[in-house]
This record gives structure tokens, sequence and C-alpha cells, in this order.
């Protein structure tokens, strides 16, 4: 029964994550499929081919990722956020939504994603963070001046973290991306358990042959 039990288990946890994840993506393409045809269906009416919705989505996608990547089309939405920028509650949504997507942007110009380990001198204990700020310049006063980065510290199992402000030889680089570095705090940095390694076999010391003893006398 035991055995039955284990197998079970073992069987559950390979297809569950494929499960869900199937059926997460399901739910997306779905409600990506339902919203683009909201936004077609004045121009194409009634003709409809499953998938159409979605492919003309993400066309339209490409095509503002290509029209804001013009300088007229980025100064006219300068002033369709403006909006979005000045209303005090939006306002705070929208930026932090905006400075989010910012970061994670391939385009992005700011130099500062980097994944580090933060170590508090004379502490043994290691925090794995990104590094968001390369100084404190452009910040209100009472900071503390100096050579110093903003680390992002974020935790497990949740979206939240802690910032903190620490100099900058208290922080190492380490080769991780910042997207493996973010699923890897989400899950509390869980590894799979690797099979202990079979002990070896205890070495039996080789007995040395017998040698003839030559110190008795022979027959006379």
């Amino acid at each position: 029964m035991n055995r039955l039990y284990k197998y079970f288990f073992r069987g559950l946890i390979t297809v569950l994550p494929l499960a869900l994840t199937l059926y997460l993506l399901y739910i997306f393409l779905a409600w990506t499929e339902a919203v683009a045809l909201t936004f077609l269906r004045p121009f194409i009416g009634g003709f409809y081919v499953p998938g159409m919705g979605l492919a003309l989505g993400i066309l339209g996608i490409l095509a503002i990722g290509y029209l804001v990547s013009k300088q007229r089309v980025q100064r006219f939405l300068t002033v369709v956020e403006m909006p979005f920028t000045n209303l005090p509650v939006v306002k705070s949504i929208y930026s932090s939504l905006k400075s989010f997507a910012d970061y994670f942007s391939p385009s992005s110009k700011n130099t500062a994603q980097q994944v580090v380990i933060l170590r508090v001198p004379g502490q043994q204990l290691e925090l794995v963070g990104l590094v968001t700020r390369r100084s404190v310049e452009g910040l209100p006063e009472g900071f503390t001046q100096g050579d110093r980065v903003a680390v992002y510290l974020p935790m497990g199992y949740m979206i939240g973290g802690y910032t903190v402000f620490v100099p900058q030889d208290w922080v190492q680089p380490i080769q991780m991306s910042v997207e493996e570095a973010m699923r890897s705090s989400l899950i509390a940095w869980m590894a799979r358990a690797e099979s202990a390694p079979r002990p070896a076999a205890p070495t039996v010391p080789e007995t040395p042959p017998a040698t003839p003893d030559n110190t008795g006398g022979g027959p006379a």
C-alpha cells in the first residue's frame, strides 16, 4: 500500500505542473482571443476563424511596438499619458506598473539590472537581490551619501520584497539572469532532492603472500 501511495503522489507531482500550465495558458489565450475580437468586431463583422483574434491581436501589438519606436509617436504618447501621470491615485498605479515593465524591457537603457549577492561585513548571512539603482543621485535629502547602490530583495512565495541602500562593496555580481533570480526567489530557492551518493564499499587490505621460512635447518 505504501508503494501505491508513493507511485500515486509521484505521478500527481509530475502531471500537476503540466496540467496547470496548460490550463492557465488556455485561459490566457481564450481571454486574449475574446478581447481582440471585441476590438476587431466592428471591422470584420461576423467573419470569424478560430485563432484569428489572437493572431490579429499579436499583429496589432507588433504594430504598436513599431510605431512607438518612432520619435513623433513617442511625443504623441507623452501627451496621451498626461492624464495617467497627473491624477493622484491613477498616477501611483500607472507609474509603478510602467516602471516595473520598463525595468524588464529588453530595450531598456537601464544598466543597473544585475543580480548580486549582498554580504553584510562580519556576518555569514548572504542575500540574493537585484541592483535597481547605481547611486543616490537625484534622491531627496536625508539619504546617506557616498558610493551606494539600491538592492531589491524579493520575498519567497509572494510578490513583494524590500529595497535597501548599501555600500557598493557589500554586493558581488553573480552570473544569473533577472528572470532566473526572480523565479528562484518565488519558490524560496528550493532544489530538487538529489539521491544521496551510494557509500563506497570498504576496501579490504590485501594480505601479502606467505614467504617460505629459510631460517630452519634442512635434512641432514
